[in-house]
Parts: C-alpha cells; sequence; structure tokens
C-alpha cells in the first residue's frame, strides 16, 4: 500500500487548519487608537476575543496621574468633548454600575490608576462584551476614558466626569 498521498493529504489538511486557524485570530481582535482632546496620540487599546469574553490590553501614555473611569461607549466617533461617543456600551439595557444591583453595563469597567509617570499598560476582562455584531454594528463602539474615576453605582455613568481620551474600535 502506498502511503504517500495519504500522507500528502494529511500535510495540505494540516496547512490548510493552519492558515485558517490564523485567519480566524485575526478576526477575533480590534484596537482603538487613543487620542485626547487635542487629538494627540495617548495609546491604543486592543481587543481580543476569549470564551469568557474579551481581553482589553492597554498601552497608554501621556495620562494625568490618577484614577479615571474606563468604559465601552455605544457609538464609534470621537470627536472632542467625545460626547459624540454616546452613552455606555449598554446592549442587555442594564443600570450601570459593577457595584449596582440593577446593573452593570457591558461597558462598564474597573477604574484604570495612571501613576505620576502618566504611562499606564494594563489588561482588564470585560466578561460581558462580546466581540459580536451588537459591538460592530453601523454606528460602532469606542473606548472612553474619564476625567475622575467611575463611583460604580451612579446611572448612567458612575459621575466620572468630562472624556478626556477616546478611541473607535477598529476591526
Amino acid at each position: 500500500m502506498n502511503t504517500r498521498p495519504c500522507l500528502l493529504a494529511f500535510l495540505f489538511a494540516g496547512v490548510f487548519l493552519l492558515a485558517s486557524l490564523q485567519t480566524a485570530g485575526a478576526a477575533e481582535q480590534a484596537q482603538a487608537q487613543m487620542a485626547n482632546a487635542s487629538g494627540e496620540a495617548v495609546g491604543t487599546v486592543v481587543l481580543h476575543k476569549t470564551p469568557q469574553g474579551t481581553l482589553l490590553h492597554a498601552t497608554l501614555h501621556d495620562l494625568p496621574a490618577g484614577a479615571h473611569a474606563f468604559h465601552v461607549h455605544a457609538i464609534g466617533k470621537c470627536e472632542a468633548p467625545f460626547k459624540s461617543a454616546g452613552g455606555h456600551f449598554n446592549p442587555g439595557g442594564k443600570k450601570h454600575g459593577i457595584r449596582n444591583p440593577e446593573g452593570m453595563h457591558a461597558g462598564d469597567m474597573p477604574n484604570i490608576h495612571v501613576p505620576a509617570s502618566g504611562s499606564l499598560e494594563i489588561e482588564v476582562l470585560n466578561a460581558l462584551l462580546m466581540m459580536d455584531a451588537s459591538l460592530f454594528d453601523e454606528d460602532g463602539a469606542a473606548i472612553v476614558i474619564h476625567e475622575g474615576p467611575d463611583d460604580y453605582v451612579t446611572d448612567p455613568a458612575g459621575a466620572a466626569g468630562p472624556r478626556i481620551a477616546c478611541g473607535v474600535i477598529t476591526k
């Protein structure tokens, strides 16, 4: 029995599967180029689809030191002062806040804490945020950083103050 044709078919199938997995992996990632109100770049947030939700990897710089709310907003538009990004991403129609018994929005995430250097690299797992059609709908979505911290209960936005940085989420 000649095993050469079977071996070639197996190798071809393996190469095809590997190429398919690499293509699928690329489709399960998105990013947001973050900018401040002056239009200056302040970092990048890369979103990775996982079986547990979305892992956000943020590399940020030139931000004011202190605690800042870090949210996904419902509209992919970042015109200063970033009200154009709309409210929090909330496909489930929940109340706002990690500590709210009637919440939380899919766009609610823990505060970020920027050191005196103004630079920060973090990863946040958002178990409610799915990289699906609702996130990439016609008007898109954005990542927004606020001037102050989210209090985790005040509806609709956590009393976090003005928006100081924004980035449209793109595939």
